[in-house]
């Protein structure tokens, strides 16, 4: 390809020099015709050539030229990058696609736990396990202290529990002293607020010590239990501090909790009742509901083994009076996971959302355990259909345009 492409192009040059020289030594009219013609043939074939030498070089969609010719290894190398890129596309395309179709097979309010491995078990202590540090914040060597709350909002009559355990570096349960507990309520910093505090009694006696709080005695473990609406925060909304102060291996630490209460539930718990209704189960919670607004409701449904299955809200306006939050349980998630009947539902939490404020909520009282136990069902009974809305449609059809385009390119470039 290459040697025909040169020998048009001298050629040409051969012809336009012998114009050339004709124009200024020659003087016969006939050799004039003969040589214009020659040259513009010479010329106009090694454009030719050349021009297709080009296409060929820039083919990507076949290994040979539109003259039948094997591509050269440039346009060969560009044919397969263009393939690759086409491929990846796909990949890309199909992929967003499948993930965007199975990540929203079932509704929002109507989720598999293992989605959200930290709403298995909400009611379970918050603990953590920290250096100690002293009144000034230093760090304190080869002391750690282990402590525990069992929720971080409270509201009405609710109360919280407190640990604080030393440990060594070696693993060891420190003897530990308290040598001073107290709650404190701490001003948001937006307007005059009346400082309260309340002295807590942290003790290591099990049950029978003050409080009752704590599970065993002697273990190292201190406990103590603060009631805000009987300790003097009654009327109070807002973050309450608890300050531990302790003495371990003859060196002094603080530790420290923080609290989120407010004093009025928004509403007050009742009976759940459930009813398999459009392919799913329901259960609707009852409420007599005091505050309205935006309420968020959760709940966890475990199986007849135990086993930890389905996470299901609500989040929805609420008006006041006798009211159910209805907590729904998708078709086809059952029919998916198949769990064994009958279903239990546990560990129910809610609160009023109040946008722009602090605190941001209104809790209502946790129901911990299990508070309904559903009647048994045939999974086949349930509803396969997959979860539909405006939104998910669009964006289905979205991603679907994409992959098509890209597996058409691929296609074309005659790739699988």
């Amino acid at each position: 390809m290459h040697k025909r492409a040169a020998t048009a192009w001298m050629l040409a040059i051969l012809g336009v020099a012998a114009l050339l020289l004709w124009w200024l030594f020659g003087d016969d009219s006939t050799s004039t015709e003969a040589a214009k013609p020659a040259a513009a043939a010479s010329m106009s074939g090694a454009m030719q050539s050349s021009a297709a030498s080009s296409l060929i070089g820039a083919a990507a969609g076949s290994s040979i030229s539109s003259s039948g010719a094997p591509l050269s290894p440039e346009g060969q190398r560009l044919r397969e990058e263009k393939l690759v890129q086409a491929r990846e596309r796909y990949e890309r395309a199909s992929q967003v696609f499948s993930s965007y179709r199975d990540a929203t097979r079932y509704p929002h309010e109507s989720r598999p736990i293992a989605d959200a491995p930290d709403q298995v078990r909400p009611f379970d202590p918050v603990i953590e396990e920290k250096t100690m540090r002293n009144e000034r914040g230093e760090g304190v060597k080869g002391i750690t202290l282990k402590t525990g709350q069992d929720r971080v909002f409270l509201s009405g009559q609710d109360t919280v529990k407190f640990t604080v355990q030393a440990i060594d570096s070696s693993g060891k349960v420190l003897p530990l002293l308290i040598t001073r507990a107290a709650a404190q309520s701490m001003p948001d910093g937006k307007q005059l607020q009346q400082v309260r505090a309340a002295n807590l009694d942290f003790t290591d006696a099990g049950a029978s010590g003050a409080g009752g709080a704590d599970d065993v005695a002697g273990d190292g473990n201190f406990s103590a239990r603060l009631s805000p609406s009987t300790q003097g925060f009654a009327g109070f909304a807002g973050t309450i501090r608890v300050l531990v102060f302790v003495r371990a291996d003859g060196k002094e630490g603080v530790a420290h909790f923080d609290v989120i209460y407010t004093e009025d539930a928004p509403a007050t718990w009742g009976t759940v009742r459930e009813a398999q209704e459009q392919g799913s189960l329901n259960f609707y919670v009852k409420a007599n509901v005091r505050v309205p607004g935006r309420y968020v409701v959760s709940a966890r449904v475990d199986d007849a083994r135990g086993q930890p299955f389905a996470l299901v809200t609500f989040n929805d306006e609420v008006a006041a009076g006798a009211k159910e939050f209805k907590l729904h349980l998708f078709g086809a998630l059952i029919r998916d996971k198949r769990p064994v009947f009958p279903l239990k539902l546990r560990d129910v939490d809610g609160f009023l959302l109040i946008p722009d404020k602090f605190p941001d909520r209104l809790m209502m009282s946790r129901r911990a355990g299990v508070v309904h136990t559903s009647g048994s069902y045939n999974a086949d009974s349930f509803s396969p259909n997959e979860w539909s809305s405006e939104e998910r449609d669009r964006y289905l059809a979205e991603y679907g345009r994409d992959l098509d385009a890209a597996r058409r390119e691929l296609e074309r470039l005659g790739g699988k």
